[in-house]
């Protein structure tokens, strides 16, 4: 099982044994304040995917996870998607939004602590803004990969997981207590929604592909890596 030193507290939610510090319980208390129901139940559910992976992993390949972190960053991945507050910008991508969020709200908390140093609020920024990127996720800290790995299993389904990590129940528990209400049209449209709010930080990743496919008149014609590129090198 994997464990941080000194072992946190635990709870069960949905079945899934997960920490429970007072840091977690606020960031689950800001998500919520933030997001709508179907979003909240999203970042919950792969928190808790998460840590059904992670639980089931030896530590080998866990190595000393830092299992608050991992759940903030978690918990909080998708700040970029809020319906209300300032976490929102109107230049940057909605990941970067969602980890400078977390991190600004870490930074908020523990103002005065030392339990918060440089490197674990790098972990939790670099496991949000990278979440969408497992091509680069997987090869930093087991923050960061787990937490792309978790959201990816949520979204997709317990077969992207290693074999004997998340089991088709652990699973279902989970949708059972969090449902998984039109997911695919929720993804749709919050992504269509970014394309139509703020464009430009749409064009260099995954969001302006449903753009150019479900949104009348959005194009990425002209706006990719490689017309900057192929058009701008001197």
């Amino acid at each position: 099982m994997a464990q941080t030193t000194p072992a946190l507290p635990t709870r069960v939610i949905a079945g899934i044994t997960v920490p429970d510090t007072p840091l977690i319980a606020k960031a689950l208390a800001y998500a919520r304040s933030l997001m709508d129901d179907q979003g909240y139940n999203h970042i919950v559910r792969s928190w808790l995917t998460g840590m059904a992976i992670v639980s089931h992993l030896p530590t080998s390949a866990t190595g000393s996870l830092d299992l608050e972190a991992f759940s903030v960053a978690n918990i909080l991945h998708d700040l970029g998607w809020a319906i209300t507050g300032d976490v929102v910008s109107t230049d940057k991508r909605f990941e970067v939004d969602g980890a400078n969020g977390a991190r600004a709200f870490i930074q908020r908390e523990v103002e005065g602590t030392q339990e918060w140093d440089a490197h674990r609020l790098q972990l939790v920024w670099d496991a949000i803004a990278l979440h969408t990127t497992p091509s680069i996720a997987r090869f930093k800290q087991p923050e960061v990969a787990f937490t792309s790995l978790g959201i990816f299993a949520e979204l997709t389904g317990p077969a992207i997981a290693p074999p004997g990590t998340l089991s088709q129940a652990e699973f279902d528990s989970i949708a059972a207590e969090f449902p998984r209400a039109d997911l695919k049209g929720y993804i749709r449209e919050t992504m269509c929604r970014l394309c139509r709010t703020k464009p430009d930080t749409t064009y260099d990743n995954f969001v302006g592909e449903y753009g150019e496919r479900f949104l009348e008149g959005f194009s990425l014609k002209g706006k990719l890596a490689i017309d900057a590129l192929d058009g701008g090198i001197v």
